[in-house]
């Protein structure tokens, strides 16, 4: 874990580094954003998902306060220069997912250059792929108007294989959490996941997985195990978690779950589908990011299908269903999700509605600490 746990600081440093020779920054705010085409124009690109309760009081001086954690977050580092990524990127990425993050984006374009990929409410071939291959060609036009670079397809395609591999290696390593012995803790996991947003060296990161997966396999056969062999083996789907609200994560195993999979846009959810690689190639990138299963597509069955391989595969006993306040689409779906799974799967899930902050730890810790005594 220690190639991992200050990857972001040392990162920082390199960024600065590469922006003193001319390479641009690029910020990006959803798994939507293909990072393959900022790579190919020779940008770095990096995230920028607010995840931390620290600038929200700066943000609703502007926006309201019954807004998702995530938004305020988000716009609150850009307007009080607090992330040192959103200071050293050059332009933003965004992309409309919901309406107050697309409203949070007209605010951010007044700040720095900001494209907007306009997303198809849903995610059926026949009727939006087309039009999202225009998405992703105006998004190809905008970086290379921003970097003075253009895209070649041998370029691209190479960054589509380096992409992709990287994509494979994280499957891999999550998938050591199948079954027991578990060689890796939830919360490193997420620390594992979220470290790959501010890659400058990306080949230098899959080296890093490639080693990390090698000693997974020797702790597994070892028989090592960061949790017992009866702990509650928990999956945890909804809304995206990294440092700074990774309180639900962390309570769930401090009461003696194991958080073997994470579904949400942090976790699986943005690295489970590759690229096709012998297609064409912006073709091949709008078809693999369209078939992201969000709550902003309806409808969003590619989330229960997901769900359901999780489930089988990492043999699931429990689902927590983590949806940030205000935030209408998960909070909705969780009915779905819910009555879907406990029907299929006769497994109970939890719908846990919070924020950032950490005044309701005890109320969370109470109502988690009863789900994982269903399993005693």
């Amino acid at each position: 874990m220690s190639l991992f746990d200050r990857l972001s600081e040392k990162s920082q440093l390199e960024i600065e580094t590469a922006k003193e020779v001319g390479t641009k920054v690029v910020g990006l705010y959803c798994t939507f954003a293909p990072k393959e085409l900022v790579r190919a124009v020779g940008a770095i690109p990096v995230g920028l998902c607010g995840k931390d309760q620290t600038p929200i009081r700066d943000a609703e001086t502007i926006l309201p306060a019954n807004l998702c954690p995530l938004i305020k977050s988000s716009y609150g580092y850009a307007i009080t220069n607090t992330c040192p990524y959103f200071y050293l990127s050059d332009f933003l990425i965004g992309e409309t997912t919901c309406d107050g993050k697309k409203k949070m984006f007209e605010l951010l374009g007044q700040l720095k250059p900001l494209f907007l990929m306009h997303l198809p409410p849903c995610c059926d071939e026949n009727r939006s792929l087309n039009y999202w291959v225009g998405e992703v060609i105006r998004l190809k036009d905008f970086l290379e108007r921003q970097t003075g670079t253009k895209i070649g397809e041998e370029e691209l395609s190479r960054q589509i294989k380096i992409h992709n591999k990287k994509r494979v290696l994280l499957k891999e390593i999550v998938g050591y959490c199948a079954n027991y012995p578990v060689p890796i803790s939830g919360t490193d996991m997420m620390v594992v996941m979220e470290s790959r947003n501010f890659l400058v060296d990306i080949e230098g990161y899959i080296n890093n997985l490639q080693r990390l997966a090698r000693e997974l396999q020797a702790i597994k056969r070892e028989g090592r195990s960061v949790c017992s062999p009866d702990a509650p083996r928990i999956l945890l789907t909804g809304c995206p978690v990294g440092k700074g609200s990774e309180k639900v994560l962390r309570i769930i195993e401090e009461c003696g779950g194991v958080v073997v999979c994470q579904e949400h846009c942090t976790g699986i959810k943005s690295f489970n589908l590759l690229v096709d690689e012998d297609d064409a190639p912006y073709k091949a990138i709008a078809h693999r990011y369209l078939k992201t299963p969000c709550s902003c597509m309806t409808p969003n069955q590619g989330r229960i299908e997901l769900l359901c391989q999780l489930i089988e595969d990492f043999k699931i006993q429990g689902v927590v269903d983590l949806t940030w306040q205000c935030c209408h689409t998960y909070n909705v779906e969780s009915y779905l999700i819910k009555t879907f799974l406990e029907k299929r799967y006769q497994i109970p899930l939890l719908h846990l509605e919070t924020d950032y902050s950490e005044s309701d730890t005890g109320q969370l810790k109470t109502r988690i600490e009863a789900l994982l005594e269903m399993f005693h």
